[in-house]
């Protein structure tokens, strides 16, 4: 089963920005409850979307640069990435049908 990989500052570009297909990018942070609550769903996804849609974390404490470029102020919040561009975006833990909808909306 398909797991979000990890990213750093060094990755984001590489990992995200350049990847053909839409992928769902998770900013969260280990001291985030809400966070820890998005996670298994999230990795639910992955494994659901495996082929379609790729998914990543991004640790918003060890990557500040990453969370300032793309204006992260609350987490969690999710950041659909097609052809290298932001196109939808969620903040809060959301119910799991709120980031299928996103989702399937990406791979339009």
């Amino acid at each position: 089963m398909a797991k979000p990989i990890e990213i750093t500052e060094a990755t984001f570009e590489s990992d995200v920005l350049n990847q053909p297909g839409p992928v769902l990018v998770d900013f969260w942070a280990p001291w985030c409850a809400p966070c820890r609550h998005l996670a298994p769903i999230v990795e639910e996804l992955a494994g659901e979307y495996e082929g379609r849609v790729s998914f990543a974390k991004v640790n918003t404490d060890e990557s500040p640069n990453v969370a300032a470029r793309y204006g992260i102020f609350s987490i969690p919040t999710l950041i659909v990435f097609k052809n290298g561009q932001p196109v939808k975006q969620l903040v809060g833990l959301r119910p799991k049908r709120d980031l299928k909808t996103s989702l399937d909306e990406s791979l339009v």
